[in-house]
């Protein structure tokens, strides 16, 4: 019989992959960076190949490296899974997350039936006040935000990309102001969430007009109260293609043109690298992209 490589090392493999970041995957396993590379070396030489690039910064999964991860990671989640029962693992798992509230109804809310069935034991405290990537670690053990990009000290994975779509009422579309061209915003205002407030300008500059000037803009902190306000004929929201895929009223609001223009902020999953190695964390991460990519609507 083969002889398997040891646990220790494909555990160290696993952490480093997952964190990507050797200090945090040491930190997490209570080792030393130095014993913690010498675990994967060994793992690398049993193998006969390299699993990571070394890197000015640290290191990067090679070819060889995500192919192993993608078939040994999932046998060693089952194996501690299998010792968590055996053991009497059951008891309750708390994850403190905080997402957009618009988020948290659109997307999570009706997919948490799955989530509970597939780990009945993981609970979730949703927060939805401003600010989570900034409280990630403090109060926090991950979040969904809505961000041009995670801060580099973070664990951030993008979650689809999105586009930047207008909406309004019917109403106001063919109102006094009828609006068919961009250049017909300059007799509306245009509504702009907080967290988003240099969508406009990119949008109208990728539309190739650049100099167009709304007859106002007004900022909210809510998306679902800019959808409402814009129902409401209030004025044009900006907003995500993916807001408009789960809007359940399509007689109140219509899309603007139909020129697909790329958002400058996405949403991304974000946690401290060494949050990866927290079950809780990775049970809600891996399931939460496996059910964005079996039912995408981000």
């Amino acid at each position: 019989m083969r002889r398997l490589p040891p646990l220790s090392g494909i555990e160290a493999f696993v952490q480093v992959a997952r964190t990507g970041s050797v200090k945090a995957a040491a930190e997490s396993l209570l080792l030393s960076a130095p014993a913690l590379s010498r675990r994967i070396q060994g793992l690398e030489r049993q193998l006969g190949r390299p699993l990571f690039d070394r890197v000015h910064q640290g290191v990067l999964l090679n070819a060889e490296g995500e192919a192993l991860l993608h078939r040994i990671a999932p046998a060693l989640d089952a194996m501690i899974d299998a010792i968590d029962a055996t053991v009497g693992g059951a008891e309750i798992m708390r994850l403190r997350i905080g997402m957009p509230p618009l988020f948290a109804s659109q997307q999570i809310i009706h997919r948490l039936p799955d989530l509970r069935e597939l780990h009945p034991t993981l609970h979730l405290d949703i927060d939805t006040a401003p600010h989570a990537m900034a409280r990630v670690g403090e109060g926090l053990d991950a979040a969904i935000v809505l961000v041009r990009s995670v801060e580099p000290s973070l664990y951030g994975r993008r979650m689809g990309v999105n586009y930047v779509v207008a909406l309004a009422s019917p109403e106001l579309i063919n109102g006094p102001h009828p609006i068919r061209t961009p250049k017909d915003l300059r007799h509306h205002t245009i509504l702009l969430h907080r967290d988003m407030p240099e969508t406009f300008d990119e949008w109208r500059d990728a539309m190739g007009h650049p100099d167009v000037e709304p007859a106002a803009i007004d900022h909210m902190d809510s998306g679902q109260l800019m959808l409402e306000a814009a129902a409401q004929g209030l004025g044009i929201a900006f907003m995500l293609d993916s807001h408009l895929s789960e809007w359940d009223d399509a007689e109140r609001l219509a899309p603007l043109f139909t020129k697909k223009i790329a958002s400058p902020y996405n949403y991304y999953f974000t946690c401290r690298r060494s949050a990866m190695s927290v079950r809780a964390v990775r049970l809600f991460h891996d399931w939460l992209f496996d059910a964005l990519e079996e039912d995408p609507a981000v």
